[in-house]
């Protein structure tokens, strides 16, 4: 819909409630009556007003709520054009009131014989006495020159204040106003109804929260327009008098709070600070509430609550101002349709407010203007629906043209991820995705064959790291053309390589032993230098050595140890007997308890720091077990023990309780500290809330700390629960940080979805970081555009020379830690 559509419809608006030339068959009363009380018992007739003792000096009446209250006007007081007016009107003129909320109404006029016309009507019983324009119409038997006396009489009225509108008017005036009312409502249902459709329609397809509120507005409108002129009553007759305006209050608060929160929804998001937001939800719901009290008035004063519901109109009119302006200090372009819709209504509204609250005259422009002016208002937003519409499939798109480079981004890092840089086969990440893979399809079994190259380090002293790597990319194309297409071969170290058999029947075992026969002791040259190739070998079978991935591979690892033990140059098989290693590990687990009641587990610290100004930025936290009989142990030796429930949870509390005291013990000189977190300190919200009491208790603040979690930690089976917990800390300001980054690919995938701050580049990239095709180098600048393009800090771990930090500091990287800067110990030391 463009603007130029609505311009026909504005015209007839402006058309219908432009002022005419002035009646003189018309009068205003209401300023001229004077007012009696009677008894809730007595008769409404001439002989009770006739008997009671008008007072036309106090402006205010009192003590009416519950008993009859009379207005008695004498045409005799009237003078001027008034009194002519009045006299002119001919027999069967109207006499026009403003509904209002009583039980009972009663209209005596009397005229110069003495003869009196009644007219009683209970609050039920108003379906013939109804005018538009929100009127109850009494048709006066008498013409105006024989009227001597107008007694208007309500029984347990509301509030007279809040009657504003008492008018004399000939048939003919009545009608032309009525007509004039008629006209203007049906182009107020028809905007209003084509609108909603319209919206409607659209709502069906999208359901944007914006749109559902302007839905309700809409409608809300449309029964406000119609209860409150009394158009309704064209088709629900007694739908009129105290019962509509009753439900009139409920509607306006109702339309209020939903206009409010509409254009809270509807402004381009980010635009309005959250302040606003929540002021104008709170005026919203006020203004509901209001609305509803007002309507309460057999139990709430009506006087008190209709001006709290005009002072709730006037705060959500300033809070909608304020809105506006921020909108357009920002530079939003759907608070230009708002203003075109809202701009007139507030100039109205901003009128009908001065005048229900005594500030300006009785004027039925006002009235006529404010239903203009909602339809109106109705297109225009409309027109601000449809433009937002607009920008949210602009933002559509561009979201989609987003998702699709990171997907060929991703996808290319995912490739690089799963394959090793050298050989071309799978690495590490992949052989432990096809390992886990196959164990779960396999239903004959896998035999896991690790393969180690003998001596590479004396290889590389003789034939140079070139003639190393092409050892190995030798070994690794005889590997993948003894396995076949269908079976996964990985390099998983620098000289180790892994080769499952899905398959392992008598043939294909066979086939592969005679493979790695043949490769022990073939003669390699290169460079005119020659080698005898020597493999040591383990090899575990599924399920008969082990029924899950890890100890699969670590039962082959223990294989390949043993073969290395032996001499080399052999294939060993495992068998229990190599438990050793399992049972070293149960060795640790039962001294780790002494550990702690020793306080063994000390924290050593390694510095984070600028690496172009070599400034400390941060420091890592490090655990080390002072073991009375092994020495300093590191978390790759005792790592076990961390895994168990009991020791491992009791050993991190502890590591966390040191952290927190030197954070609160240096606050000036200990800007931030890391530390590694398990599995189970993150297993949902309740242990996110219960770091967050603990830092708080230690007087910590949170982005004092920062959380280092690895790829299996984040993609485990808890990932929901790892999630939640990440998002209530990184709300709280802990920084997180994904450790080891670039070792697998599904990290990649999850990056968007875990709020993760800073990403730390493997240590195995860096040391690589010169290798001849300069694979790693190439994965270290996508890591590094990565995080500058996701506002992510980037960490290189595994600076060992000057070379790299100055080819980290080249490619971007601002921030790393190693062996050059300062090996991990005490902080003490460090400093």
């Amino acid at each position: 819909m463009h603007v130029r559509h609505i311009l026909p419809i504005l015209f007839l608006l402006l058309a219908v409630f432009w002022p005419g030339a002035a009646s003189a068959e018309s009068v205003e009363l209401r300023s001229h009556f004077c007012h009696a009380n009677a008894p809730a018992d007595s008769a409404p007739d001439a002989g009770t007003v006739r008997g009671l003792a008008f007072d036309c000096s106090a402006r205010k009446a009192t003590g009416y709520h519950d008993r009859w209250l009379w207005l008695r006007l004498d045409t005799a007081q009237l003078t001027g054009t008034d009194a002519a007016s009045l006299a002119a009107l001919p027999i069967r003129w109207r006499l026009l009131i403003d509904q209002a909320r009583f039980d009972r109404v009663a209209i005596v006029v009397i005229d110069s014989h003495g003869r009196a016309q009644e007219i009683v009507r209970a609050a039920g019983d108003l379906d013939r006495n109804w005018a538009p324009g929100g009127l109850q119409r009494f048709v006066v038997d008498r013409p105006g020159r024989d009227v001597r006396q107008i007694h208007i009489g309500y029984y347990r009225l509301a509030d007279l204040g809040l009657m504003r509108k008492v008018t004399a008017a000939s048939p003919e005036t009545a009608r032309r106003l009525s007509d004039r009312w008629l006209l203007l409502m049906g182009l107020f249902s028809g905007a209003l109804l084509s609108a909603f459709a319209y919206n409607l329609v659209i709502y069906i397809g999208h359901r944007q929260t914006f749109q559902r509120w302007y839905l309700i507005w809409a409608a809300t409108v449309l029964a406000y327009g119609l209860i409150w002129t009394n158009v309704i009553a064209l088709l629900l007759p007694g739908f009129v008098g105290p019962v509509a305006v009753r439900l009139d209050f409920i509607l306006v608060g109702v339309m209020i709070g939903t206009g409010n929160v509409f254009f809270l929804a509807v402004i381009e998001e980010g635009v309005l600070p959250r302040w606003l937001h929540r002021a104008g939800r709170v005026l919203a719901l006020i203004g509901i509430l209001l609305g509803a009290a007002a309507s309460a008035d057999q139990i709430l004063p009506a006087a008190l609550m209709d001006r709290l519901m005009n002072y709730a109109i006037l705060a959500s009119a300033i809070s909608v101002f304020v809105g506006v302006c921020y909108a357009i200090r920002r530079g939003s372009r759907i608070v230009w349709f708002y203003l075109l819709g809202w701009t007139p209504v507030l100039v109205i509204f901003a009128l009908r407010l001065a005048r229900n609250l005594g500030f300006l005259p009785q004027n039925d422009l006002v009235d006529l203007a404010t239903f203009g002016t909602l339809a109106f208002e109705s297109i225009a937003l409309s027109l601000a629906i449809a433009d937002r519409f607009r920008l949210l499939r602009r933002e559509r798109d561009l979201a989609e043209q987003a998702r699709a480079a990171i997907a060929i981004e991703s996808d290319t890092l995912r490739r690089a991820a799963q394959t090793d840089f050298l050989t071309g086969l799978g690495n590490r990440a992949s052989f432990q995705a096809a390992l886990r893979t196959s164990m779960e399809s396999s239903a004959r079994g896998i035999q896991l064959y690790l393969i180690d190259v003998d001596n590479l380090k004396e290889i590389n002293d003789r034939l140079g790291h070139d003639g190393g790597d092409a050892l190995l990319v030798h070994v690794g194309e005889m590997l993948r053309g003894a396995a076949g297409a269908d079976e996964h071969v990985a390099r998983i170290g620098g000289d180790e390589f892994a080769l499952i058999l899905t398959r392992p029947d008598e043939r294909r075992i066979a086939e592969i032993s005679e493979t790695l026969d043949m490769m022990q002791g073939e003669v390699w040259s290169y460079g005119g230098r020659s080698w005898a190739l020597s493999l040591s070998i383990g090899l575990a079978r599924y399920p008969e050595d082990a029924l899950d991935a890890d100890p699969l591979y670590k039962n082959a690892d223990l294989a390949l140890y043993e073969a290395k033990l032996r001499g080399r140059r052999r294939l060993h098989r495992y068998d229990p007997s190599l438990r050793a290693e399992i049972d070293r590990s149960a060795a640790l687990a039962r001294d780790a308890h002494l550990g702690l009641e020793r306080d063994e587990f000390v924290l050593h610290y390694q510095p984070i720091v600028e690496l172009e100004s070599g400034r400390v930025a941060s420091y890592e936290a490090l655990l080390r077990w002072q073991h009375p009989e092994h020495g300093v142990l590191t978390p790759s030796v005792f790592g076990s023990v961390l895994v168990d429930p009991k020791i491992g949870s009791a050993v991190q509390d502890r590591v966390l309780a040191r952290v927190l005291t030197m954070l609160a013990a240096r606050p000036d000189d200990i800007r931030t500290v890391s530390m590694n977190f398990t599995a189970a300190q993150l297993d949902g919200a309740h242990a996110a809330r219960r770091l967050l009491g603990r830092l708080e208790d230690a007087g910590v603040a949170p982005e004092r700390l920062c959380i280092e979690v690895t790829e299996d930690i984040v993609l485990g089976r808890s990932v929901d629960a790892m999630a939640e917990a990440l998002r209530l800390l990184h709300d709280a300001r802990v920084q997180i940080a994904l450790d080891d980054f670039g070792t697998g690919y599904a990290s990649l995938i999850h990056l968007k979805r875990m709020p993760i701050d800073i990403l730390k580049i493997d240590r195995s990239f860096v040391l690589s970081l010169f290798d001849g095709d300069r694979s790693s180098e190439a994965i270290v600048r996508a890591i590094i555009g990565l995080g500058r393009g996701m506002r992510k800090s980037v960490i290189a771990e595994g600076i060992e020379t000057v070379a790299q930090r100055q080819r980290l500091i080249e490619l971007g990287c601002t921030l790393g830690q190693g062996y050059l800067f300062a090996r991990p110990g005490p902080l003490d030391d460090l400093r």
